[in-house]
């Protein structure tokens, strides 16, 4: 689901992975799948020919379920995995964070908050890092939610729980 998520919404990856999961419940199945065999699965989403050969390189890659690699080096030499993708999957397996998810949201949220400067997602995670103690980097999963919910691009902010340390909020009294 993570390869699939890039540009798309939850809501959509949602409502195909059921039928995918249920067409190739495991990596050896996936790894037999042709582009032309999981059009009728993801055919709609954006990037569908990349995804679809992301899918079957990495599941060619892994072979088994229980062979998912676990640390963030090894999981962005796979096909369609970058940083943010990475910390996804390390987290979702309880695995501790070698990073801080920094997604759209978060490429949002942490400026406004005042934490973080610029628009690459790689130097906002640098900087989240050097400012967080590594206990406290799923704080990008919080602000990602913030950013879905509250702070959009239209901002929430009357009923934001962060106004009061928020310097975009601050800045507009």
């Amino acid at each position: 689901m993570v390869i699939l998520s890039a540009r798309e919404t939850d809501k959509h990856i949602n409502q195909l992975a059921p039928a995918l999961f249920q067409a190739f419940p495991t990596m050896t199945a996936l790894s037999k799948a042709t582009t032309t065999r999981l059009r009728p699965y993801i055919g709609k989403m954006r990037n569908f020919p990349h995804k679809a050969a992301w899918l079957i390189e990495t599941a060619k890659t892994i072979k088994k379920d229980n062979a998912i690699p676990l640390t963030l080096n090894q999981l962005i030499e796979l096909p369609g995995i970058g940083r943010k993708s990475a910390n996804v999957i390390l987290r979702e397996a309880g695995s501790p964070p070698e990073g801080i998810i920094v997604d759209l949201h978060v490429l949002r949220v942490a400026p406004r908050l005042g934490i973080a400067a610029g628009t690459n997602a790689k130097k906002i995670e640098a900087q989240l890092m050097d400012i967080l103690p590594k206990k406290e980097w799923d704080a990008g999963m919080a602000m990602s939610f913030l950013g879905r919910e509250i702070c959009r691009p239209q901002p929430l902010c009357e009923i934001c729980l962060m106004k009061k340390v928020c310097r975009y909020y601050l800045s507009s009294l």
